[in-house]
């Protein structure tokens, strides 16, 4: 009888450096898999990643659990699309004032003190962070 091939079975592993952990997926090694589209081994090339804007990263779930923290039991489908309009404004004009902060003091990192100054300076202060606050507030015990 002569010898069969692998009719109707799954075929060998691929030969190469990479070791295989099972589903295709290689774990270490080059392989011609999952290093970009190419032809053959000459060609790969990596894939560069679709620039979208970022604040697309923040979905629909986010934007209602944002509504329905503020009170808002139904949210019209264009809305989000409006959400996200009026947070990258808000964003642009909290960071536009912290890079002043950054570039008064020399610095490449924004600290949280960045944040709150600009935020005062907006004319919405986060409450818990003022200095004012904190005196007025704490009561020294006596012993």
């Amino acid at each position: 009888m002569p010898p069969t091939r692998n009719i109707g079975r799954a075929p060998p592993p691929p030969t190469g450096r990479g070791r295989h952990s099972g589903g295709g997926k290689t774990v270490g090694g080059k392989s011609a898999s999952g290093l970009g589209k190419g032809v053959g081994l000459s060609r790969l090339r990596r894939q560069r990643k679709i620039h979208r804007d970022s604040v697309h990263g923040i979905t629909k779930g986010d934007l209602r659990r944002l509504a329905r923290r503020g009170g808002v039991k139904r949210i019209s489908a264009a809305i989000y699309n409006e959400m996200r309009g009026a947070m990258t404004d808000r964003l642009k004009k909290i960071l536009h004032s912290c890079t002043i902060y950054l570039e008064h003091a020399n610095r490449k990192t924004i600290t949280v003190t960045d944040v709150i100054h600009s935020l005062k300076r907006l004319g919405n202060p986060i409450y818990g962070f003022d200095k004012d606050w904190e005196n007025k507030s704490r009561k020294v015990l006596k012993k």
